[in-house]
């Protein structure tokens, strides 16, 4: 079985909730960043219940259709990129992933050619 702690050093915050949107794991820096919420104590509580309107009902849609959702937000001067998606496990929906790294406010944008 392979060795996962590494995922607790990563430099972005992740946390993993289930098909029923029980959170289910939260790296160092995703317990650190929802610290006045609970941090670790989060989990095994639904994640729909840590986002208020609008964001509960688009992250229930995009939970309920395995669709990903990708954008970057500012607050306090720092910006992140957020990246929500869903994850499976031999094939089958096994729930949702959301990542939240920290981007420079500029960062050079390159388009790859074939």
């Amino acid at each position: 079985m392979a060795d996962h702690r590494w995922v607790d050093e990563f430099p972005a915050a992740i946390t993993v909730c289930d098909a029923q949107g029980i959170i289910i794991e939260m790296n160092e820096r995703a317990a650190q960043a929802f610290h006045k919420e609970g941090g670790r104590k989060l989990i095994g509580s639904n994640v729909l219940d840590c986002h208020p309107e609008p964001a509960r009902t688009k992250l229930q849609h995009l939970m309920e259709t395995q669709s990903t959702n990708v954008y970057t937000i500012e607050k306090g001067g720092v910006h992140k990129l957020i990246y929500q998606a869903p994850w499976y496990e031999n094939g089958q929906y096994g729930g949702f992933v959301e990542m939240a790294f920290e981007i420079p406010a500029q960062m050079p944008h390159f388009v790859r050619q074939p």
